[in-house]
């Protein structure tokens, strides 16, 4: 695993010890990053379920301004800061060992980006997006909530102020996109 472009490009991300955490796989990275490059410049991201931090570190890798990274586990916590530092971008990140769905119904902070990638098959994505669209204060108005999760998880969602824009399968992993109903 290692970080795809921008000014950590090359560099090696380790792993969670454990099988706790399904980093993103490289064939689904590059072209999410691909769609996400010309936004990044200056973008807030959320990396809701950080596990390695590779995505959130890939954004600032490729531009964006402050990431945010949750997670519960110690070991991901450790992980994602060991990675910080191996790319030199700890200073445009904040790391908290913390429940995701308490940080997103307390924080009042806003976001551009806001990641969902959580542990498979638990429904933990359709709790986080619930909560999402009952604060759409946590995105900025161009704001967008991209999920990753296992084809079999999928559903559709009626959610009042996001509106799900488009999905992009890679094998066993499919990428959900939403925005700010309005926005799509």
């Amino acid at each position: 695993m290692r970080v795809i472009g921008g000014t950590a490009r090359g560099r090696p991300l380790k792993s969670v010890p454990g099988d706790s955490t399904r980093p993103i796989l490289d064939r689904v990275k590059t072209p999410l990053f691909d769609m996400l490059r010309p936004q990044l410049p200056g973008m807030a991201i959320l990396d809701l379920f950080g596990g390695t931090g590779a995505v959130g570190i890939e954004a600032l890798s490729q531009g964006a301004h402050h990431c945010v990274f949750l997670d519960t586990n110690a070991k991901a916590v450790a992980t994602i800061k060991d990675n910080l530092e191996t790319t030199q971008l700890t200073e445009k990140a904040e790391v908290r060992h913390t429940d995701a769905f308490i940080y997103l119904r307390n924080t009042s902070k806003k976001f551009d980006l806001i990641y969902v990638a959580p542990p498979q098959f638990k429904g933990l994505w359709i709790e986080a997006m619930r909560i999402i669209a009952e604060r759409p204060h946590l995105l900025t108005p161009d704001g967008q909530v991209i999920v990753q999760i296992d084809p079999t998880e999928y559903e559709p969602l009626d959610l009042q102020t996001l509106s799900e824009a488009r999905q992009k399968k890679y094998g066993n992993t499919v990428l959900v996109f939403y925005a700010v109903s309005g926005h799509a």
